[in-house]
This record gives C-alpha cells, structure tokens and sequence, in this order.
C-alpha cells in the first residue's frame, strides 16, 4: 500500500443539504467543494398523472395522512373468523418511507414552517407530493405543541408541589423564630418570609465558612480571612470549540489508542492524608500571591533584562517551609510572566480547574492529566475554595526530551472581587518514590478581571528537576526554563484564547477565502483542525504511553518508530499505525522555518507525498494577530493525470515560545459534510506535521530572533488496514526513508535560502 494514503472515513453518517448538495458521505468520487447542486440529476421526481388535479389529491391526502408522522406503525385490521359480518373497507392509509420520516424530521428541527417553494424542493428530493410535504408538516407542528403543552403541565406541576413545600417549611421556622435582640420568641408579621429565608442561608453560609477557617487555621497556625459571600453558582461550561469532548474521548492522555495511562496506577489520598494535603495547599496559595506579586530581591532581573531570575538564598529566606529541601541531583527552574488574555477571568478558571478542559487548552505541554479525588467542590457554589488531587504528565513535542510526571494537589480562591488564584503543590512525599524525577512547588497563576472580558495573568512556575535524561539538542532550552517555564505557559494561554475567539466570532473577515459559505462550516472547520492538533501532539512526545524504538542513524538524527492499532475509532482509520519522528538542529531562525514550511507556494520542495503536484489553497481561516495562524484546506493537482488529487487540511501556528505545522490528508467526500457544518469527529484523520522550537540561545521565536531552530519532524501512516496483521519490515524501512528524505529536502531548501 502506498505510504501516505488516507483510507475514507468510516461510519461517516449521510446528509443531503437543503439546497439538495450532498454533505454527506455518499457516492460522489469527486471533488465538489462550494459547488451546488452536486446530486442533480440524479434526484428523481415524483411521477404524477398530468390530469390528476390539485383539489382531488388535497381530498385524498387529507383522508389518509392521518398516521403519517409516526416512524413504521402498523396499521392492520384482521379479521379474528369466518363468522363475522363483513366490515366496510377501510382506507389505504399512506405510510411514508423511514428515510422520507428521518429527511423531514431533519428539515423540521431547521424549519419547522417552510414556505411553497421549501415543500416543493423537499417533495421533489423525498418522491412526495407537495400537499403530503404539506400535511405532514401541520400534524407534525400539531404534535410538537402538545407535547410541549404536555411538558409545561409537568413542570407546572413540579414547581406548585415544591412551592408548597417551601410554604409549609416557612410557616413552620416562622412558628419557631427568635428575636435576633432579645432572644424571645417573633410575632406573627415582625419578620417576612423572604427575610427570614435570607437569615437561615446567611447562616448556613457561615457555618461553612467557620469550618473552612477552621481546618486552615488548625494546620497553618494562623487565621485565615474569611471567604466572602459569592454571587449565585456558575455552573462549569465546555469550551465551543469541542475542548474536553473531542470524538467522545474522556480526555487527552493515555486514552489515545488504548495505550496504558501509568498515571492511574497512582492512587487517591488516604483519609489520613488529608489534613496535611490542606496544610500545603493553604500555605502553597500565600506562597504563590506572593511570589506573583513581590519584586526585589526575591525577583531579579537578568543580564539581558529580558527575564527575571528567582534568587534563591531570599526564597529560603522568605519560605523557610514548604516541600522540604531540594532533592541532591536536581536543578530548579523558576520563571514568571505577566500577559493580558481575551477571555474573562471565571472562564479562565473554569478552564484550570476542568482536567480535560486544562489538558485541552494546553495540549502542547500537557500530555496527560487526571483528577483523583475531589476534597472540596468550594464555597457557594463556585470554584472558590475547591481543592483537588491530580497527576499529570508535561511535555516538550519531540521524542528527545523525556516529559515530567507531577502528583499534586490544586486548590483554587478568590481575592477580592475579580481576582482568583489558582496553585499546584507537589504530593510526592506522600508518596515517597525514587522514580519521582520532578516536584511542583507553588506554582500556578493570579487572574485579575479586565474590561471588556480580558483578564490579566500573572503566572508563576516553579520546579525542582533531574534533567539528566534530556538529550543534548535540548539541554539549553530546557534549562534555560523556554520549554517549561511561565512564557511558554502564557504564550500558549494567549495563543488558546485567540482561537477560541476566533471561533465564537460570529462575523467572517472578509480575508477568508474559498469554499467556506457559512458559519457552521467554518466552526466544523476549525473543530476538525483543532482535533487534529491534539492529536498529533499527543503522540509527538516522549510520553510514558509511547514505546519509541530506534531505527537508524546516530546521535540527533536517529528515526524513533512506534506502531499503534486504532480499533473502533471514527476519527481514525481502522489499522495499523505507524508514527515516526526525528528532530534535529538547523542554523535557521524560528521564524523562517516556520514561514517556508506553512507556505503552499514551497510545500514541494520537501514534500515528497505531494509527487509534484502543483498546491492549491482552497479555504482560508484566519485564527490569531500573526498573520501564520491559520487553518487552511489545500488541493495537490497531480501532475500525473492518472492519479487523483488530493486534499490536505492544515494548521499553522505560532506563538513566542513555539510554532507548529500540522496537516493531514483528509477524504474528499468526507471534507464536503465538514464543510456544509456536518460533524467533524467522524472524519478519519492522520496528523504529520513538524514543531519548532527555539535552540535556547536568544529570546524565543519572532522576526528579530537569530539564533538557530530545533526542528521536530512527525508522520504517522497507515501500514495496514487490518489491526491485527503484523508489520512488515518492508513498511518500516519505507516510513524509515521517507523522513529521512523530508528531512534532507529541508536542510537543502533552507541553506539555499540562508546562504
């Protein structure tokens, strides 16, 4: 089987547009992006007697249309002996078809009153008459307002026995009220139902903030301010771009093609535990508020002013407690960046303390995260005082760089209106480990409210770390604090934010062009890309769920292979995969890898998959300020005119401390439901792609930058189509040579272009 070819889309559901374009996958083998009328001709109309007229077919369909809603009833009338009287025939009653039914659901729920020309269009697709479209579509809206009717009675219902519930709870407090100065009994009238209610909820409010303090007080030795009484609960809310739930997946992690999650081997605190989980989080919450906010001598800036580095001595000076002393072997890394977001602040909360929203929005760092145990849920309602035990799993997208596996608790507090505070604090010495190669001190961030739903961040990052198993490529950067350090926290929190605003736009820049003619298309669209990029950053890293082995070459230029077996999967094809990446040095800026890779206009110059083909951009959507943040949706004409094109979706992306471009070939067909705003999580995708980072010698990745890129190089193919066949040499050897070939094809194009 030819490397690089997508196999379609499997269980990809059907849909035929309302203009009658197949959004679908059905049997259209071409292309027909932002065409109309792909299926015409091969619709077929309703054969109708020329003479029949349209007063006696309203009289006939208005007799047997009775039970034409109803999906496949039966309607049969036997006769139970010989001896019964003859009964008067009975009409024909005219039963539409499951197809016809499910069709005008659809319609339905879109247009529930379509006009003349709609009912002609949908009779002429369906092989209906006009006035049967009609009919239907009246005793459906008749069905629909009785079971909503039906639906208002319950909930009526509902409410009056709860009203009546909270009548006799009030009249029976108010018999047993005291006077709040006197202690004596209240009469009758002194005190309102609503105030009195009022009373028992400021109360109960009380009461539990007594016993938080309490906790906090008893393990920190010190009163902690009583949390403030908070508006009505906000009730958590995924992300529109699909973050948390991408193809039904519970997460990012070690879920990804059945591979085993270590990360759950590791267990929920003991009750005995708890109190001085508490103890930590408490202490680690004033720890951070500080570090985010204290300037010299805790802060100094470096030699290049461009950073700020944490003076140590005064840390231990100033937090003489903590986790205990550093660990002998490991280094600490401590960074802090400061950045304004376009998203409000509760949002942004919700986001850190959701595992799979968190590990969704920071997909580039976080491989793999989980909640353990919830010990508190917070105070009112909301995220204030929530308090969770998680393990997650950080990483640098290149298999050169083992990632860092962090046990810790988050616990999460309002400051005062408007700002929020959220921090992690290790747990290992819970659970004492030799294999613990990382420990999150306070870390975490400070979200103050903005106008105009903007938020500032102050974000504070602080490990201690054995990086002896970094590979010497990236030993600079990682110590340096570009690879795990606050700004790429930030920058990659900014970056999110642009894309998801990008998508909740709800006006089209008049920039984007191609075959996108509407909104759910669009946000299809991006939804697909943006599953294709976790996707693929998932699987780039030297996560414990991968098994990288080795193939060729020597020192940074080795090819690290793995297969997996998707199964069951439609976002995936069934089979066989097998990934292989490599990453190596290039005297070249950030930035100018980055353009030549994204640009359409050089893609042949290293892609080999391409044959030549003459690269055609086909949709445009800009996601982000830089103008190299875009989805994009490109053809390669064949320049074989045996050989059928090929569509390929991609995302560029680019922020200060990394850039990515990722791409996968995609099923024509498949592309065309996507595009009319079908669901993209049925769409099979293989995501290749490269990350690019900087080498750690200058700031990070803009038009100034000199300093030279670390280059990470990733495919992934489908060998077999067959999950349980075993892999050939032969396939591994091919995957083995394509890279290779890329890779050399790079480095040639950019030393032309540098010299």
């Amino acid at each position: 089987m030819p490397t690089g070819v997508m196999i379609p889309a499997r269980n990809v559901p059907s849909m035929i547009g309302r203009n009658g374009n197949v959004g679908g996958l059905g049997s259209s083998s071409g292309l027909s992006l932002g065409q109309p009328n792909m299926m015409e001709g091969q619709l077929h109309p309703l054969d109708m007697t020329q003479n029949t007229s349209e007063s006696d077919i309203a009289a006939r369909l208005r007799d047997d249309e009775f039970d034409s809603t109803k999906s496949g009833s039966e309607n049969h009338e036997g006769a139970s002996g010989d001896d019964q009287e003859p009964r008067p025939k009975k009409k024909r009653y005219h039963r539409h078809t499951q197809h016809q039914i499910q069709e005008m659901e659809a319609f339905f729920k879109e247009c529930p009153h379509p006009d003349d020309k709609q009912r002609k269009e949908l009779s002429r697709e369906l092989g209906l008459e006009p006035l049967q479209v009609k009919f239907w579509f009246q005793n459906k809206r008749t069905q629909m307002k009785t079971q909503h009717e039906r639906h208002e009675n319950t909930q009526l219902r509902s409410e009056n026995e709860k009203l009546r519930a909270d009548n006799m709870r009030y009249r029976e407090a108010l018999s047993n009220a005291t006077c709040p100065n006197c202690g004596g009994p209240t009469a009758i009238g002194e005190m309102s139902f609503d105030e009195h209610h009022l009373r028992l909820e400021n109360a109960r409010l009380r009461e539990e903030i007594d016993r938080i303090s309490a906790i906090a007080a008893k393990y920190v030795g010190k009163p902690v301010v009583n949390y403030p009484l908070l508006s009505p609960p906000i009730p958590p809310r995924p992300l529109d771009l699909g973050v948390g739930n991408f193809g039904g997946q519970p997460g990012i992690g070690g879920e990804m093609y059945g591979a085993a999650d270590l990360l759950r081997s590791i267990s929920a605190p003991t009750e005995a535990d708890k109190p001085m989980i508490i103890e930590l989080a408490v202490a680690a919450m004033e720890e951070l508020i500080r570090m985010a906010q204290v300037g010299e001598p805790l802060w100094m800036s470096s030699i290049d002013g461009t950073t700020t580095v944490l003076n140590e001595d005064e840390y231990v000076r100033i937090f003489p407690r903590g986790i205990g002393p550093k660990p002998t072997g490991f280094k600490c890394e401590a960074s802090r960046e400061t950045a304004v977001v376009i998203m409000n602040h509760i949002s942004l909360v919700e986001i850190l303390m959701d595992a799979d929203q968190w590990s969704t929005v920071f997909s580039g760092i976080v491989s793999k995260a989980m909640t353990l145990e919830v010990l508190s849920t917070g105070v009112a309602g909301n995220y204030n005082g929530a308090l969770q035990v998680m393990t997650s799993e950080f990483q640098v997208p290149s298999p050169l760089v083992p990632t860092r596996e962090s046990y810790y608790v988050r616990y999460c507090k309002q400051h005062g209106d408007g700002t929020w505070a959220v921090v992690d604090v290790s747990l290992d010495n819970l659970r004492p480990s030799p294999a613990v190669r990382c420990r999150r001190r306070p870390s975490g961030c400070l979200i103050q409210e903005m106008p105009n739903g903007y938020s500032k961040v102050i974000w504070v990052e602080h490990v201690e770390v054995d990086d002896r198993g970094v590979h010497n490529l990236y030993k600079q950067l990682v110590s340096s604090g570009k690879a795990f350090g606050a700004k790429r926290w930030v920058a990659t929190l900014d970056r999110q934010c642009e894309r998801l605003a990008s998508v909740l736009a709800t006006n089209i820049p008049t920039g984007e062009v191609g075959v996108i003619t509407n909104q759910d298309g669009r946000k299809s669209m991006l939804k697909l890309a943006e599953r294709m990029v976790i996707s693929f950053c998932a699987g780039v890293s030297a996560s414990t769920a991968h098994t990288w082995t080795t193939l060729s070459g020597t020192g940074a230029d080795d090819v690290r292979v793995m297969t997996r077996k998707s199964v069951d999967d439609p976002g995936r094809p069934p089979g066989i995969v097998l990934s292989a990446a490599t990453s190596f040095w290039l005297h070249v800026p950030p930035k100018r890898v980055f353009d030549f890779l994204r640009d359409e206009n050089t893609r042949n110059e290293w892609d080999i998959l391409s044959n030549g083909g003459v690269v055609q951009e086909m949709a445009h959507i800009a996601n982000g300020r830089d103008t190299g943040n875009c989805v994009s949706l490109l053809r390669v004409n064949s320049a074989n005119s045996s050989q059928s094109n090929m569509l390929i979706l991609q995302e560029s992306s680019t922020d200060q401390t990394a850039s990515f471009v990722i791409y996968a070939p995609v099923d024509i067909v498949a592309m065309n439901v996507v595009l009319n705003g079908g669901d993209p999580d049925y769409v099979a995708l293989l995501p290749s792609g490269f990350a690019i980072l900087p080498d750690g010698t200058t700031g990070g990745i803009g038009e100034t930058t000199t300093g030279g890129s670390l280059l990470t190089v990733a495919f992934q193919i489908l060998v077999d189509s067959v999950p349980t066949a075993k892999l050939s040499l032969g396939s591994v050897a091919t995957v083995n040579n394509l890279i290779a070939c890329t890779v050399e094809r790079i480095k040639a194009s950019l030393s032309c272009d540098n010299a």
